[in-house]
Parts: C-alpha cells; sequence; structure tokens
C-alpha cells in the first residue's frame, strides 16, 4: 500500500529559507481545536495538542483499515492572532494570544470518517479538548509565507519584516489570521534547528 505525504503534493507546503514567496493555497480541511494564553505554560493548549492528533491517527488507522488509503499524518499547525500584531512582533506578549491548533486532514476523509475517529480517541480516555474538535475548511488564498529556522521566539524579526517590509511593498495588505507550520517537532529537535513555515494570508491593496 503506498502512503500519501501531502506535505510533498501540496505544494504550499514547502517554502524558502531566507526570502518570502507569494503563493495560492488552495481550500484544505483540518482537525481544529481553539484557545488563548501562553501555549508554553497553558494546560488548555497541551489539551488541544493532544486533542488534534488522538483524533488524527485515529483518522489514519480507519482511512488505512476501511478505505485502503494509507498516509502520513501531518504535523501540528497553527493560526495565531490578538488584538494587537504588535503582540507578535516586537513585544511577545504570549498571554495576550488567541489560537487554532490544527493538522490537515486528506480530501477523501470526510465528516461521518472524523466523528467516528473522535469517538474511539474520547472511548480510550483522550484528551478533554476532544469536546471542542472540529473538522473544518479553510480556505486561505494568496499568501506571503518563508521558513524559518530558528527558535519560535526569533521569528519576530522575520515577522516585522514580512509585515512592514516585504507585503506593503508588493502592493498588498495583511488579511485573516498568522500560520505557521510546524515542520519539526519541538519535543525532539534543539531550538536552532527548528523548521517552520510561516504564512500570512494578504489582499492587494488597491
Amino acid at each position: 500500500m503506498t502512503k500519501a505525504d501531502l506535505k510533498k503534493s501540496i505544494a504550499a507546503y514547502t517554502a524558502p529559507r531566507g526570502s518570502f514567496e507569494i503563493v495560492d493555497v488552495p481550500p484544505l480541511q483540518y482537525l481544529m481545536v481553539d484557545g488563548h494564553g501562553d501555549p508554553n505554560t497553558s494546560d488548555e493548549y497541551g489539551e488541544a495538542v493532544a486533542a488534534v492528533f488522538g483524533a488524527a491517527y485515529k483518522l489514519k488507522f480507519l482511512s488505512k483499515g476501511e478505505l485502503g488509503r494509507d498516509y502520513v499524518v501531518m504535523p501540528l499547525e497553527g493560526l495565531w492572532w490578538s488584538d494587537d500584531m504588535a503582540a507578535f512582533t516586537s513585544e511577545r506578549d504570549k498571554s495576550r494570544w488567541s489560537w487554532t491548533m490544527m493538522s490537515l486532514v486528506p480530501e477523501w476523509l470526510d465528516g461521518s470518517h472524523f466523528e467516528r475517529a473522535r469517538d474511539a480517541a474520547a472511548a480510550k480516555g483522550g484528551s478533554p479538548a476532544l469536546d471542542r474538535l472540529r473538522l473544518a475548511e479553510l480556505a486561505e488564498g494568496r499568501c506571503v509565507q518563508r521558513l524559518h529556522v530558528g527558535s519560535y521566539d526569533d521569528e519576530a524579526r522575520v515577522l516585522a519584516e514580512m509585515h512592514e517590509r516585504f507585503i506593503p511593498e508588493a502592493g498588498l495588505r495583511m488579511r485573516g489570521r498568522h500560520h505557521e507550520i510546524y515542520l519539526t517537532d519541538a519535543r525532539r529537535t534543539a531550538p536552532e534547528k527548528l523548521r517552520t513555515i510561516l504564512r500570512q494570508p494578504v489582499d492587494p491593496s488597491g
């Protein structure tokens, strides 16, 4: 059985290091859980991530066993926002962050598959955040993105350059929510080697 890897088949899941690029991201479906607060200190954040991956692996096994379609579980991703964007750049005040933690799900799986996978994860004593988990589509469209290599706290300079220089100079304006794709596992990777795609949806400024 061939194992699909959506990171390789969806072009927007690669990004250049050291420069920004403009990409068109197709509508995609994700497992999602919303929350608020510092991801380093919040129990809510850990419960959300556990819910996402608890259901993600149940979905993978369901797809392989019942549909004969195996795939690589996609990495953790996050949508991040705050009433003041300086909370992400100059101030880095994580207590003011809101977030949606998520993981991409193949298009051949639907709501009925999701409900069964979520129920199976809950039956095994999974995260309490499973009650808030949903399967939803995200249509980002035109985006600016860049690969960041290094610690999460070192993103501030890159984001400031993206928001304040590249996007306006390209005749664009920001919309939607800041999006991060975590290509490496922070539990097993040195901070200076973390690989994260930083993405921002945009519209023409005119």
